[in-house]
């Protein structure tokens, strides 16, 4: 099975020698702190004995995103995001495989985690490859629950946390980060032929799809992304009590993360919207800093 060159590159470095416990934990590691975030996947605040555990989790993430959307070609994703799936089964059921499923399957043992959470996410995967376009922001929502909610229930039970309260506020929060990062990169979804600004939204603001792939910015879009950053923004806060209802280490985290969207929120903001002509992002004092709040109120 041919994987993309993101992956490649690392897989083939760490597992010249055969593939062994200890190795897929440390290629998990690897590929955890490889990669851009806005954030780092694991910040320090996180207790030392669960950081590997994470690692798991993120490594499932990152194979699962860049079988689907890496490849150029929908029709390839479709396939190997199947062999995926197939995987995540031989995991589930006790023989697994391919190495992040080795280190992985630990996690899974030790949280005892369902594998619903790590199934929905390859729903999601699978209908960017269908659907382009999404008619009303509900049926965003809808997406948003497989694309982003079930990364918060895996860090839930990471956690120690299974109540349907808890989960509920996380869903907020995941949804809200999940549409900052569509707002955020815009211009770049489009390279993809991907628009996840709701067409009806577009039809109310009177911006139109061949303005969105000009780039055009004018009054239209300004007032169309300020609407959709108003209420993402609004999502941030309903899912805020969530960090009152965890302990001092993951809330630190999940606060940081939380603060962190909003803050993207703010650069979008401050740029009048104009998401074409410059990029928001979190600049590296703009993260020290807000680690720092946080260990203020330690």
């Amino acid at each position: 099975m041919k994987i993309p060159e993101s992956l490649a590159y690392g897989f083939e470095r760490h597992f010249q020698t055969g593939i062994s416990r200890e190795s897929s934990l440390s290629y998990c590691q690897w590929l955890a702190k490889s990669h851009y975030e806005n954030f780092t996947v694991v910040s320090w605040f996180l207790p030392r004995e669960k950081r590997q555990h994470f690692y798991n989790i993120y490594s499932y993430c990152r194979w699962s995103d860049d079988l689907a959307d890496e490849t150029g070609n929908p029709s390839l994703s479709m396939e190997l995001l199947d062999w995926w799936e197939g995987e995540l089964d031989k995991c589930y059921q006790g023989k697994p495989e391919h190495p992040v499923f080795i280190a992985l399957q630990e996690t899974i043992h030790t949280f005892d985690i369902p594998s619903d959470p790590f199934r929905n996410l390859l729903k999601a995967f699978r209908q960017d490859q269908l659907m382009t376009r999404y008619p009303t922001f509900h049926e965003l929502l809808g997406y948003c629950e497989n694309s982003a909610n079930p990364v918060g229930h895996l860090v839930l039970y990471l956690s120690g946390y299974r109540d349907a309260q808890r989960q509920q506020l996380s869903d907020y929060t995941c949804t809200a980060l999940q549409l900052t990062n569509f707002w955020q990169d815009i211009a770049i979804d489009l390279k993809k032929d991907r628009i996840y600004l709701p067409l009806e939204d577009l039809e109310r603001f009177g911006y139109s799809q061949e303005d969105l792939y000009s780039h055009t910015f004018n009054e239209a879009f300004r007032e169309l992304l300020k609407f959709e950053v108003d209420r993402t923004r609004e999502l941030f806060d309903k899912g805020l009590p969530l960090c009152e209802k965890l302990d001092g280490s993951v809330r630190r985290d999940i606060e940081l993360f939380t603060r962190g969207g909003l803050e993207m929120l703010n650069q979008i903001e401050s740029v009048g919207y104009d998401i074409f002509n410059r990029r928001p992002a979190l600049s590296k004092s703009k993260k020290i800093q807000l680690m720092l709040s946080r260990l203020l109120k330690i």
